[in-house]
């Protein structure tokens, strides 16, 4: 393994400020379920800007991308950036490669067992054993990422093409599925608009992921058989998500390395520009559909696309101008992403309930009926975010 040339920056505080403020956005995004505006903007049917927000802060059906799509595959790609950091900090420390290689092997199994506890709700009578958030589907990919650490860009590209490249063999040269196929059986309804011509091999519930989970999650033990996911989202997204967490560690390693301030903003705009051309081009061009969902190839490049600009944005203003007073709030959840993940994913229902109770059964309603949703989601994230803000200033920060 080749040594890293530390930049200036890093040679302060060890920590990118833009990356912990991008990280903080995603993870308030998240923990304020897109501040309620898909909800509140349900109430102004007749809006065009009701109808954007509520375009923009929901997942699209199958094809496509709106701005709620993006948010897992930022903080993905953010993984990817924070490996070099994090591993090059226990490098210097003097942690051998093999205490390194244990670490990252727990911290695998960890994010797959706590994504495996998030999954299964309180009505569920046994674990839920599935698959696809976001912590099971990084931490399946984690220990192959961090094999990838510190190779030459070379071998990090040549993985890259290959996850990518197999990947959309695998769905290309599979047969699609017959004209009398029954999809109401896995979940897709008759109106659901369905893929034709070649794109129809990354068919909701009709495509090969689909036919692995219906091996691979009936080997768990299930109060029913398992027969579809009904977003469908699939357990093998990992593979080609590994993709955008190799682009996010490439990024880290290109941050890190002796170069301008300048040069390194305009290096993360190029790679963005890059890759939203060579997302938008497969799928422009027939060759893949864009589809969040079972993470196409096309997909992996489009989405890092607009995750590289993100975070040019907060590396240029933060990083690059200095300007970072204004993303302190964002710091703040940023370094407890994880604690700010669990709460959001499980105390939600609780907390909303629990200021009715204190305030009265009419709080979310104090800017009138149909703004409920908004206030209430963003009442919440308040919560949320004063217990991350104790929990930095008691210099507490919860990592894996």
């Amino acid at each position: 393994m080749s040594a890293t040339t530390l930049s200036p920056l890093d040679r302060t505080d060890g920590r990118l400020g833009s990356l912990d403020a991008y990280r903080g956005f995603v993870m308030i995004c998240l923990a304020a379920n897109g501040f309620g505006m898909a909800a509140t903007a349900k109430n102004f049917p007749a809006g065009s800007l009701s109808q954007f927000l509520k375009y923009q802060f929901d997942h699209v059906p199958w094809v496509g991308c709106a701005f709620w799509d993006l948010i897992q595959p930022s903080f993905m790609f953010m993984v990817g950036v924070a490996l070099p950091y994090s591993y090059a900090k226990r490098q210097a420390s003097g942690e051998t490669l093999g205490a390194m290689c244990r670490h990252a092997a727990v911290r695998s199994l960890v994010l797959i067992l706590l994504g495996l506890f998030l999954s299964t709700g309180v009505k569920d009578t046994m674990t839920n054993f599935t698959f696809v958030n976001v912590l099971t589907q990084i931490g399946l990919g984690y220990v192959f990422l961090f094999l990838l650490w510190e190779r030459s860009l070379g071998t990090q590209l040549s993985a890259l093409i290959a996850i990518l490249i197999g990947y959309w063999a695998w769905f290309a040269l599979t047969p699609v599925v017959g004209p009398d196929f029954d999809f109401e059986k896995v979940g897709v309804p008759q109106d659901f608009s369905r893929l034709t011509g070649f794109a129809a091999h990354w068919q909701k519930n009709a495509n090969p992921a689909a036919t692995f989970d219906l091996w691979f999650l009936n080997l768990f033990p299930r109060s029913t058989p398992f027969t579809f996911n009904a977003g469908g989202y699939q357990t093998l997204n990992f593979i080609p998500s590994l993709g955008t967490m190799l682009l996010g560690l490439m990024t880290g390693e290109f941050i890190r390395r002796e170069r301008s301030r300048r040069e390194t903003f305009i290096g993360l705009v190029v790679a963005g520009v890059t890759c939203l051309a060579l997302g938008w081009g497969a799928a422009h061009f027939g060759l893949c559909p864009l589809v969040k969902r079972i993470w196409t190839p096309s997909w992996t490049l489009f989405s890092t696309g607009w995750t590289l600009l993100m975070l040019a944005t907060f590396y240029g203003v933060i990083d690059g101008l200095g300007v970072k007073a204004w993303a302190w709030p964002l710091k703040v959840a940023g370094m407890n992403s994880i604690a700010l993940y669990v709460m959001s994913q499980l105390l939600k229902g609780w907390t909303g309930d629990a200021l009715q109770r204190h305030f009265g059964a009419g709080l979310f309603n104090l800017l009138g009926e149909n703004y409920a949703p908004l206030l209430k989601a963003n009442l919440i994230l308040l919560c949320f975010w004063l217990f991350v803000w104790w929990l930095y200033r008691q210099k507490i920060f919860f990592r894996l």
